[in-house]
């Protein structure tokens, strides 16, 4: 039996967790997202909580995402509660990349024309709906490329879950090989799947910028 036919047979084990890693991903990224738009809408306010919440995003984005899910996983215990890996690995991919949404999103509002939130104003827009109908759509079309980005350090920061035990795509292939012996093959297989879900976020990214464009939200 040739690494290829090895590779072949466990193929369930290669789909399980490549489906294991998109759920993740998904998930996560879905709630990172819209944790960093409430950071976001809370930030705009000069008090106790934005200062505070600042803060925050600074030091979690000073943390390496590896000590995080370690923290969660191995740490929560001492305090009384244990989460699964699963549970762990998620909070830890949504709670990390919170903050860099939120970041990405916050730069962009520093730049954002005053003019177009006076005249908001003058329209009677006020508060929450001034920001959730009229510049937060604007500061996702501007960020798009960068947000692109960070949904892809998103999809590779799964692979660290593997440390604490979840079952996805990186520990699929470290099963096979140490079952095998064969770990050139597995993890070339591992790459691909990876690249292949890479190039499906870029033209999905690039479909959602030319439905903008064809919107008039953005330029083509």
């Amino acid at each position: 039996m040739t690494e290829w036919s090895i590779i072949w047979d466990a193929r369930g084990a290669f789909l399980n967790g490549a489906l294991n890693t998109l759920i993740l991903f998904i998930l996560s990224v879905l709630a990172a997202f819209a944790m960093g738009c409430v950071a976001v809408y809370l930030l705009e306010a000069r008090n106790a909580l934005s200062t505070t919440l600042r803060w925050a995003i600074n030091l979690m984005r000073m943390l390496p995402f590896l000590v995080l899910a370690y923290l969660l996983y191995y740490g929560l215990p001492a305090l009384g509660f244990k989460p699964s890996a699963w549970s762990a690995g998620l909070v830890a991919l949504a709670t990390y990349h919170a903050a860099y949404f939120a970041e990405i999103l916050r730069g962009a509002r520093i730049v954002l024309p005053a003019g177009q939130i006076e005249a908001a104003k003058a329209h009677g827009f006020r508060s929450a709906r001034l920001f959730w109908r009229i510049i937060l759509p604007q500061l996702v079309i501007r960020t798009r490329p960068l947000l692109g980005n960070q949904l892809i350090y998103a999809l590779k920061d799964t692979a660290f879950l593997t440390i604490i035990t979840v079952q996805e795509l990186t520990a699929a292939a470290n099963s096979v090989q140490a079952t095998y012996f064969i770990p050139t093959e597995a993890f070339v297989v591992v790459i691909a799947l990876y690249w292949v879900i890479c190039i499906c976020l870029e033209l999905a990214l690039k479909w959602a910028g030319r439905l903008g464009a064809k919107r008039g939200f953005e330029h083509a």
